[in-house]
């Protein structure tokens, strides 16, 4: 049985898992735990050399889910790769070009404008500025207050400030330096949390739970199969969608991706089919029903404790299975 995947109109590029913070709500379970493994340079340029052609520009100003945007992790981190990165995709003609940030990085106006300004003349088009509790908790609110008014003024209404209530949110609360996430904890009615990745584990409390059966019949066909927002992380994983610690092939060859093997990729399949054949996947390498926030929630655990006591090649980076509850 083979599946067919559609080639990626708009997407991100994982530069590293590594980043300063260990948001409770990170699809990648990015933190400052994961080793650098930065992506190569040679790797950085095949895959983008395989995008140039098939990235969609953004209609009018760059959009979250349009485009192509560098993230991670924290792409501040390495800025010497970041700034190589916007350079190979801005000369292949990749359009959209747009950086995540938390702007932990924004420390003084000079080394914030100085930096805005190379990427803006290596051909980055925009920025995405993360704010939200979870970035706050860590993150000086000047050092967010210093990267939007600055980029704003470099890229103008190529800025996204995601999510902007927060932000407003912060500034009518006078908010300076840090603030504990405790006190945050009313204000995440108003966060667009989805219920995957790190999230059931850091913040599951917080959702009612449900037995697994109440998932079954569901797949994940939809999440898995679309050509749009895939991601490609430092290992030239392609990740469908927001799915964390799964990969559908090699990003370096595209084409191989077009028809996917699927009695060579049992999870997949499952996957495709009904969650109910992952959870019995689970079960016969020991897997414990758990109670679950969302279908996510379910795909996610099994995943971990296949990726833990098996050996699925879809089942990748290992290493996110463990930084789960950083």
């Amino acid at each position: 049985m083979h599946i067919p995947i559609p080639s990626p109109i708009s997407g991100g590029i994982l530069l590293s898992y590594k980043c300063t913070t260990a948001c409770k709500h990170c699809m990648y379970a990015c933190s400052k735990k994961w080793e650098g493994d930065w992506i190569k340079k040679d790797d950085l340029e095949k895959i983008l050399d395989q995008l140039a052609g098939r990235i969609e520009p953004c209609a009018g100003r760059i959009g979250i889910n349009c485009g192509l945007h560098f993230t991670g992790g924290e792409p501040f981190m390495n800025f010497r790769l970041l700034l190589k990165a916007v350079k190979i995709a801005s000369e292949l003609g990749i359009p959209s070009l747009f950086v995540e940030t938390n702007c932990f990085w924004c420390k003084n106006d000079g080394v914030t404008e100085k930096r805005f300004d190379e990427l803006k003349d290596s051909g980055l088009d925009g920025i995405l500025i993360s704010v939200n509790p979870f970035i706050a908790e860590s993150v000086p609110f000047e050092r967010t207050e210093r990267c939007i008014k600055l980029s704003r003024e470099i890229f103008g209404n190529n800025v996204i400030v995601y999510q902007e209530i927060f932000y407003h949110l912060f500034k009518k609360m006078g908010l300076r330096d840090t603030l504990p996430f405790e006190k945050a904890i009313p204000a995440l009615r108003y966060a667009e949390l989805l219920p995957m990745g790190r999230l059931p584990y850091k913040l599951g409390h917080l959702f009612r739970k449900y037995p697994a059966e109440v998932f079954f019949g569901q797949s994940c066909r939809n999440e898995l199969i679309r050509s749009w927002h895939i991601h490609i992380d430092n290992y030239c994983n392609f990740v469908p969608g927001y799915c964390g610690g799964i990969t559908l092939g090699d990003a370096r060859d595209l084409e191989s991706l077009k028809l996917v093997d699927l009695e060579e990729k049992p999870i997949l399949k499952a996957l495709l089919t009904d969650l109910k054949q992952l959870f019995e996947l689970g079960k016969k390498f020991g897997y414990s029903e758990g109670s679950y926030i969302s279908k996510c929630h379910l795909c996610v655990d099994v995943r971990r404790h296949l990726a833990m006591n098996a050996d699925f090649e879809e089942l990748k980076p290992l290493e996110f299975y463990s930084h789960l509850e950083d």
